[in-house]
């Protein structure tokens, strides 16, 4: 019986202490991405070193290596991240009524204010990279296509007027310029950033009903 205890509680504390290690590698690998984020926007890719997102991190190039296997696995990290994000914030743009002022506000929400978000600098950064990089070129194509899914659907709930399965589901050329409206207005944000939100409303609006009728 004393074993048998003494068995439940060694395997408690490596429970304990497994998750206490995952809650950690975790914290640091966020801690990594952000500063890369930093470095990335700063230097571009190519100009920022693993030597460099350390030092922004207050770590060594060799911690930085515990966790990440190159600078490539980073970027690939920060699409993944990326994806979580813009899927969630497009899942919940399928509750709203007015789809263009949802647009808007995801619009508001992905300018790279936040640690998780990819701002307009660093996405115009990974595009160029993955014209160089095959091996990113190949992740941010896995990220369009996985976004494409996620539009498609919202288009298609919007088109039916809710949850209700489209007769005609929206063809694939729609989505694909939801997508383009979207990186456009992006850019276009952080090149006039002082942009009339009541002008680009309408624009949204003009797109959006082309896109549903």
């Amino acid at each position: 019986m004393a074993k048998e205890r003494q068995a439940q509680m060694t395997g408690m504390i490596s429970n304990t202490d497994l998750g206490k290690a995952e809650s950690h590698t975790q914290a640091q690998q966020a801690r990594i991405l952000i500063a890369a984020k930093a470095c990335f926007v700063e230097s571009g890719f190519h100009c920022a070193s693993v030597a460099n997102i350390a030092k922004t991190a207050g770590m060594s190039p060799g911690l930085i290596y515990r966790y990440f296997e190159n600078k490539n696995a980073i970027i690939f990290a920060i699409i993944e991240q990326q994806l979580l994000e813009s899927r969630n914030k497009i899942r919940a743009l399928r509750a709203a009524d007015d789809l263009g002022p949802a647009v808007l506000n995801y619009l508001d929400s992905s300018d790279g204010s936040s640690d998780e978000s990819v701002g307009t600098s660093l996405f115009l950064e990974m595009s160029a990279e993955a014209t160089r990089d095959s091996e990113i070129a190949e992740a941010l194509g896995r990220y369009d296509n996985a976004m494409r899914v996620e539009l498609a659907d919202l288009l298609n709930r919007s088109a039916s007027g809710g949850d209700k399965k489209p007769t005609t589901p929206v063809a694939p050329e729609r989505v694909l310029a939801l997508v383009c409206m979207i990186e456009g207005l992006m850019i276009r944000k952080a090149r006039e950033p002082n942009l009339d939100r009541k002008a680009l409303k309408s624009a949204i609006d003009i797109i959006i009903n082309s896109l549903l009728n």
